[in-house]
């Protein structure tokens, strides 16, 4: 009987060896690509709030890995600010990552309740952020019916004349329980109601109609200057 000869097939080493070395660079090289750290983190639109306090309430101080934060966690963190009305954040080339605020603005100082009044209806402590606020003082209590009003109305103020406004007293009257005086830095009086604090935008060119004279200007009920004596 022929004798059968079985041919024993080589096991190919250097080929296995080969791809083993491939997939474990790229594993290596992925890795090595997701553990780079942010680089650089840059923060738009924010006027009061400095960038340490954004960065620190994100808990992006340390700078971590690129891929490995949530952008929806950095923005529900900074949205639980109270100076912080809404924010966008988003990842772009180079691992970097863009924070856009909507600070929200400060209004008012309420005397009653001793804190700062925002936009937003929130009212915050005094603290090394709100110390910084030039907003006028609303000196004595303000119905609660009233209260939401004038937060809407002093919203309608330019932030330049609202900076002139010294103090905010509610003196209603039998005519008019929207009415207020305001006290401006400038010794000038200006009656209003809720409904005409936004004429407040227009101080500065009534004021150069005045010739240098300070008085009371009636803006509740018509519109005439009265002159101090």
């Amino acid at each position: 009987m022929a004798k059968k000869i079985v041919k024993k097939r080589k096991l190919k080493v250097f080929n296995f060896l080969l791809v083993l070395l491939i997939l474990t660079g790229l594993f290596f090289g992925v890795k090595l690509y997701l553990d780079v750290p942010l680089k650089n983190i840059i923060i738009k639109n924010s006027t009061y709030l400095n960038d340490d306090y954004i960065i620190d309430l994100a808990k992006i101080r340390n700078y971590p890995k690129y891929y490995y934060f949530s952008t929806y966690k950095i923005k529900k963190k900074l949205e639980k600010s109270s100076y912080i009305k809404s924010v966008k954040v988003k990842r772009s080339f180079f691992h970097v990552l863009t924070i856009e605020v909507v600070e929200s603005i400060p209004l008012f100082y309420d005397s009653v309740s001793k804190k700062y009044v925002l936009d937003t209806k929130k009212k915050v402590d005094s603290d090394a952020i709100s110390s910084s606020f030039r907003v006028p003082r609303v000196i004595n209590e303000v119905p609660d019916n009233k209260y939401n009003k004038l937060i809407k109305s002093m919203g309608l103020i330019s932030k330049d004349i609202l900076g002139k406004i010294s103090d905010i007293e509610y003196q209603p009257n039998n005519l008019d329980k929207d009415r207020f005086l305001l006290y401006m830095d400038d010794g000038n009086m200006v009656y209003l109601t809720l409904t005409k604090f936004k004429t407040m935008n227009y101080y500065n060119k009534v004021l150069s109609q005045l010739e240098g004279h300070k008085g009371i200007l009636y803006l509740d009920n018509g519109n005439h200057f009265q002159i101090k004596e």
